[in-house]
């Protein structure tokens, strides 16, 4: 079944959340001794997990209510859709290992001394992590990391039913809420999301910048800098310095039509999966489009370097969703820079026998452990800082 959504045209300003409303699971302060008074069992969440209770409690993954049932985490892993219809690239799942917890229990959420939500059990099952990798991931190969995950992370038993919130998890870094990030929107205008996991260097400039001049993209657009700060692939960089390297540059570049935002999101590296989950994800921030690049959230084999998705899977699925979505893509710019003309397309570098310069990553941090000088063209010398005191 299709769930129809609203229009490009915008409610309030703003385009409406996914679903029609945003959902706002947090629980007043005074009435949350009521609610606690009526715990059986308190469960302490990963990362992942903590990740997970904040966006459904903020309505970053609008319009669900809580950890999925059986019957919408299966829908979701065959077809990418919940049983009520609507759009959903990943399942939301609560794990445990614990058998005392049961249908019925009024479950605690804890996350580092601190009580996240009550999570009311209405199922519990033992999921089949085979399909399930098979079906959100395309492969059933541990070298993918998040099967690697669901396989040696997540727990035997998974849980499913609403939560109510109490208390964001306090980071080093403030992720907005949806809301928060709304009311600073500008009203009636089209709003690009650039999603990153990774510091922002000249060419990740260079791209989301241009997306506001897209044919597709008014003319007073903002580009909404949204970049994931959640546990990630084992050799990112870690959150924290992703997070300094950001307020750094927000302070360098000092755009006016940037606006600066951190999503409190664990990366599946899921490729088209993981894309339009983004996707929904950023229309409950009050995006209207999403650049989407080549083999987004992609990853490789360890052992044979192979992707495990084709360089064009993830735009092809996106663009396939964006209209349910209310929502438009912008494709990824595959830009150079060049001696001559500075960042232009490969395809006019080509085309133009322009002298084209290049910096790997693993050339990068070379030069960064050595202290070598690093050249303005490729990076910000406010990101460069972060990265060499880190």
């Amino acid at each position: 079944m299709s769930v129809s959504q609203s229009s490009s045209a915008q409610t309030s300003g703003v385009i409406a959340p996914y679903g029609g409303a945003l959902v706002d699971l947090m629980i007043p302060k005074d009435q949350q001794d009521e609610l606690k008074a009526k715990v059986t069992k308190k469960l302490e969440c990963s990362d992942r997990n903590a990740c997970d209770v904040e966006l459904l409690a903020i309505g970053g993954f609008s319009p669900e209510r809580g950890f999925m049932h059986k019957n919408d985490y299966e829908a979701v892993v065959k077809n990418h859709r919940t049983t009520s219809g609507y759009l959903f690239g990943l399942p939301i799942v609560m794990d445990t290992d614990r058998e005392d917890l049961q249908i019925g229990d009024q479950v605690l959420l804890t996350y580092q001394g601190q009580d996240l939500a009550v999570l009311s059990i209405e199922d519990k099952w033992e999921p089949d992590k085979v399909l399930e990798a098979k079906g959100c991931y395309g492969t059933t190969s541990l070298e993918h990391p998040a099967v690697r995950m669901i396989a040696t992370e997540r727990k035997r038993f998974y849980l499913g039913g609403p939560i109510n919130g109490l208390e964001l998890p306090k980071r080093v870094f403030t992720c907005r809420t949806p809301a928060q990030v709304r009311s600073e929107l500008p009203s009636g205008e089209d709003v690009v999301a650039f999603q990153c996991r990774n510091p922002i260097h000249r060419a990740h400039y260079e791209l989301f910048t241009r997306a506001l001049h897209a044919s597709n993209v008014s003319k007073e657009a903002v580009v909404l800098v949204h970049p994931t700060c959640g546990p990630t692939q084992q050799d990112d960089i870690p959150g924290e310095v992703r997070f300094k390297t950001y307020e750094n540059l927000a302070k360098e570049v000092d755009n006016q039509r940037i606006k600066w935002a951190y999503l409190p999101y664990a990366m599946h590296m899921a490729g088209p999966r993981e894309a339009l989950q983004h996707m929904i994800i950023r229309r409950n921030y009050g995006c209207t489009h999403f650049i989407i690049g080549r083999d987004m959230a992609g990853c490789k084999s360890s052992l044979t370097g192979k992707d495990f998705y084709g360089p064009y899977d993830a735009q092809n699925f996106a663009n396939e969703c964006a209209p349910e979505l209310a929502m438009e893509t912008v494709p990824s710019l595959n830009l150079v820079y060049t001696d001559e003309e500075g960042y232009v397309t490969a395809e006019h570098a080509e085309a133009r026998g322009l002298h084209v310069k290049k910096l790997s990553g693993t050339q990068f941090r070379q030069m960064l452990r050595s202290g070598e000088e690093i050249p303005e063209w490729f990076a910000f010398k406010s990101v460069v800082d972060v990265l060499r005191s880190s």
